[in-house]
């Protein structure tokens, strides 16, 4: 009783009445020392930062009702960590003038007690809203390294009444909630201390004592930052909760405090729990007790802080922590415990044994399980063609087609539906099934597989016995009571007529107070599956799905698929299908496809698919058949150019049609050097090749170009030797003296190569007139001009077809790929009849691929639906609003450098000094990566790697771009 008194007078102190003058004469006198002091944020004793110029300090200022020994316990706390090898960075004890590291003090007649401690220099977590999975696990390995630290220290000012000892949390819990005048947040804070508690109790003898910070949270460690911008803890403040409490309340406290970053999530904590383990080993009573220690931290944060608040109004450190600990709550009660503790034991691989149902008859056994339709509501299932997943009644529409074929149709258990997604969302839906509908006639009898006790809830039967309850939906049942029945008693029917067909659902749960969702989000699947089995033993019939290989088919693809074909991403999704702009993985989560401008007209295009189909069974042979589509292809294309050229060869790629546009510009010109732009991508065969000199895609690029091949300084306006649109005289005065140069040593110019608008670097458009001077230096010396248009062109840039339009030239070659197949090898070269018969002298030309019959009906088709949907249009439209969207967020992050380009070719360049534009490579990355979590295809480019390559399907909708808009800004705000 008298612990309790002495709980609830600490739990209504007010901070020290100290003020910064007060504090600063305090310095003065016990320590010598005098600098500006500022106020650091506390919720029951009072801080100060202090900064002499030469050093920085903390003065911390406690209550006298603190116990002097509880103090010197934390002294000796700092000092005895301080001394250990590899435990974290902590502050160290300044002694006063006397030698006291305590000091004892009046201020105003009011005693306090005084102790200085170094700054500990870094970021805190608090402030970063998102933290990566990978500070997540630094933050849990920082615990588990403190705690092992302080397991061999003992003092006796461990023993001591905190409110904050997760030991007493049930007394404290009541304590404050008796004051608390929310009654909706009492009550829900009662609910979750009493399950909680309820949990913990009975494994309180198991839980092992040691010395505990009790207080390793965001707020309380320091973190440096590395170049990419993630934070990593490294150091550990604060150590005014030290005590003598669980091991397994270090962890708890911890993981609390990530709950207010993890977006709602509660799966956000389990780095941290797989961290901390790994170095501080957890007892299985320590697994058990880890979240409901959690929840019960959480209840007494809010209720702490309302109490608090009661007694200091105006206390602005408990109030701007006030909203993200509710948040900490919120998310807390969010999810059943049994939930969470499946989750965490398989985050530290210590995965309990699946449940052993136990012999069961048949729900069902008026029903032949041989003659039961199975529908496939996967992602590549054969009943989902085109766009039909997203309509709303798709699901009962399948099962009644199949239930009139067979009798009887039932959906599966454990699959990801692909009816369940949802576009343009920024976590992941939940997709995967944890039960069975079925379609099946009225008045089929349903029948109790085990015996058990029968009642309803919220609309369910529910048939539990120990250990299991059977959840049915959509029946009638046979009894209005509850009570006890027996197995093959006949509990229900199916309502309506014997010849109408009607639903339910069936599904099982092995915790009684749980009424499992339907659905579950795929990386929480697996803890779900625990709480949900399947329910085929009952059913009679397989209706269980196979589960995704993604992890296994990339290990396939590593071991057969030659490394320098590289994927995206270090862990990437496995995509299998895709419609318009959206890409989904197998796991049914809808990602925005921002990067691929391979697929111009949209991913999954029904007249697309039909017409390649049809050509397919009719004919695909090569361009040297005599056939229409070749023909009426070549007139489309040549229709497209400007006049005179009118001659097109068909290739496979645009790697290919370089290769061809270099090999032109030798036959005609009959000289071999070529003119290139640094910094440019031009392809892979040999010639193409030559002319690229990224060294993102090549890093030795520029030491291995062969001889004929001249690069010539990039005009890049942004970040080149010469900037603003007025750069364009420096620019080609460059190319001038290399073509002087040429001229000096002889041999001649056989052309000169650029993309038409800077595509490698994000789209930077040419400086005004770059492209007229140089083509006509070029033309002068003999040389033709090719203009690479495979990236930027076709349309792409909205207020051009061709990338050349914008510069006001007309090339000599246009080379072209990528989009005009919309994902089919296809690629062409547009030039002048003269130039495209000087190749004659070297032979015939064929490429095996370009040209067939369903090449070109590919072709002809990418060009009417650029026509028929009017796509150009639509990347000048929505590439402008999304521009406008993505100029707004330079205006509020300092990151974002420039925005490069027009239409829906689009550059984000992310710089860390817009003065030096030092590049943001690491950060690029790593805000990719970020992009993915919240469904956005993207990646970077630029020989720095620090450009955000935009340039999606033709047919992103306006609210698509406005999304990407909103996930950028939301990455820029909150981190990465």
């Amino acid at each position: 009783m008298m612990e309790e008194d002495s709980l609830k007078r600490r739990t209504e102190l007010a901070r020290p009445d100290v003020s910064a003058d007060e504090a600063k004469a305090i310095l003065l006198e016990h320590y010598g020392i005098s600098g500006d002091v500022a106020e650091l944020g506390s919720q029951q004793d009072r801080n100060y930062r202090v900064d002499t110029g030469e050093g920085r300090f903390v003065l911390k200022i406690a209550r006298a009702e603190y116990e002097r020994v509880e103090l010197e316990a934390q002294n000796a706390t700092l000092r005895h960590v301080g001394a250990k090898a590899n435990a974290p960075m902590v502050p160290r004890v300044v002694s006063a003038r006397d030698g006291e590291e305590i000091v004892s003090a009046a201020v105003r007649d009011v005693t306090y007690q005084f102790r200085l401690l170094t700054f500990l220099e870094g970021t805190p977590l608090t402030r970063r809203k998102h933290l990566s999975a990978e500070t997540v696990s630094a933050l849990g390995d920082l615990a588990g390294r403190l705690a092992v630290a302080l397991a061999d220290f003992d003092h006796p000012g461990l023993v001591r009444q905190l409110q904050w000892d997760l030991r007493r949390a049930g007394p404290v819990a009541l304590q404050l909630l008796s004051a608390m005048t929310d009654v909706d947040l009492r009550k829900r804070i009662a609910e979750a201390m009493v399950g909680a508690m309820r949990r913990v109790q009975p494994l309180m003898p198991e839980l092992r004592l040691q010395a505990i910070h009790q207080d390793v949270t965001d707020d309380n460690v320091v973190s440096r930052a590395e170049k990419g911008g993630r934070l990593v803890p490294e150091g550990i403040i604060d150590f005014g909760d030290v005590l003598q409490g669980w091991l397994v309340a270090e962890l708890a406290v911890t993981c609390a405090s990530l709950l207010h970053h993890a977006d709602g999530d509660p799966f956000r904590i389990l780095p941290a729990v797989t961290a901390f383990h790994a170095v501080c080993p957890l007892t299985e009573a320590e697994i058990k007790a880890l979240w409901p220690l959690i929840v019960a931290r959480a209840g007494i944060l809010v209720a702490s802080s309302a109490r608090q608040l009661e007694i200091e109004p105006d206390n602005a450190y408990v109030q701007g922590n006030a909203a993200h600990e509710r948040e900490i709550f919120d998310v807390a009660v969010s999810v059943p415990f049994e939930l969470m503790d499946h989750a965490i034991h398989q985050a530290i691989g210590k995965e309990e044994a699946s449940p052993v149902l136990p012999e069961t008859g048949r729900l069902l056994p008026d029903i032949d399980p041989h003659r039961v339709g199975i529908v496939d509501l996967s992602l590549l299932g054969p009943h989902l063609p085109a766009d039909r997943w997203h309509y709303e009644d798709t699901e009962a529409l399948l099962l009644q087609s199949a239930a009139r074929a067979a009798g009887t149709a039932a959906t599966r258990y454990g699959e990801f539906r692909l009816t369940e997604t949802r576009l343009l969302q920024a976590k992941p839906p939940q997709t995967l099934a944890l039960h069975v509908d079925l379609c099946l006639h009225g008045q089929t009898a349903v029948h109790a597989p085990f015996a058990g006790e029968l009642h309803q809830r919220g609309g369910r039967l529910i048939l539990s016995m120990q250990g299991l309850h059977l959840h049915l939906l959509g029946i009638e049942p046979a009894r209005l009571d509850d009570g006890s029945v027996e197995a093959g008693d006949r509990i229900g029917t199916v309502p309506g007529d014997a010849s109408a067909l009607g639903f339910m659902r069936v599904q099982f749960c092995t915790a009684a107070e749980i009424d499992p969702p339907p659905f579950a989000a795929p990386h929480q699947a697996e803890a779900w599956r625990r709480l949900s089995p399947s329910p085929g033993s009952i059913l009679g019939f397989d209706c269980d799905a196979p589960p995704p290989q993604a992890a296994a088919l990339l290990d396939r693809r590593q071991r057969h698929f030659a490394r320098p074909q590289k994927n995206y991403y270090r862990k990437p999704p496995q995509i299998e299908r895709g419609w318009k702009e959206h890409l989904f993985d197998v796991e049914g989560r809808a990602h925005l496809d921002m990067v691929n401008n391979v697929t111009i007209v949209g991913h999954g295009h029904p007249r697309l698919s039909a017409a390649v189909g049809r050509q397919w069974s009719l004919l695909n042979t090569n361009s040297r058949f005599h056939y229409a589509a070749v023909a009426e292809f070549s007139e489309r294309l040549a229709a497209l150019a400007p006049e005179g050229l009118d001659t097109v060869f068909l290739v496979n790629s645009g790697s290919e049609a370089n290769d061809l546009a270099i090999r032109l510009a030798w036959a005609y010109s009959g000289a071999r050097n070529v003119v290139s732009l640094l910094e440019a991508y031009h392809g892979w065969t040999v010639a193409s090749d030559a002319v690229s000199t990224s060294i993102a895609d090549n890093p030795q690029a520029l030491t291995t170009r062969p001889e004929w091949v001249h690069p010539v300084v990039s005009p890049n306006t942004y970040r080149g030797p010469y900037r603003g649109e007025s750069s364009a005289g420096d620019y080609v005065g460059a190319v001038a003296a290399k073509l002087e140069e040429l001229d000096e040593k002889g041999g001649g110019l056989a052309g000169f190569i650029c993309e038409a608008v800077y595509g490698n670097a994000g789209g930077i458009p040419l400086p005004p007139g770059y492209l007229e001077a140089v083509y006509q230096m070029v033309r002068a010396r003999g040389g033709v001009c090719i203009a690479d248009e495979v990236q930027v062109g076709f349309g792409r840039l909205g207020h051009h077809f061709w990338g050349f339009e914008e510069q006001g030239v007309v090339p000599d070659i246009i080379t072209v790929a990528k989009g005009m197949g919309n994902g089919h090898p296809l690629g062409a070269v547009i030039t002048g009849r003269e130039i495209a018969e000087a190749l004659e002298k070297e032979g015939y030309f064929f490429s095996s691929a370009g040209g067939s019959p369903v090449s070109s009906v590919v072709g002809l088709t990418v060009l009417d639906i650029l026509h028929d949907e009017a796509l150009q249009e639509n990347a000048r439209t929505v590439g402008d609003h999304l521009k406008e969207r993505l100029q707004a967020l330079g205006e509020r992050f300092p990151i974002v450098g420039a925005v490069h380009g027009m239409g829906l070719y689009l550059g984000v360049e992310f710089v860390r000094d817009r003065g030096t534009l030092e590049p943001a490579t690491e950060e690029t990355a790593a805000i990719c990566d970020r992009l993915l979590d919240l469904g956005v295809i993207m990646q970077p480019t630029g020989d720095h790697l620090n450009v955000l390559k935009i340039k999606p399907p033709l047919c992103l909708s306006r609210e698509s771009a406005d999304f990407f808009a909103d996930m950028l800004a939301k990455v820029l705000e909150e981190g990465w």
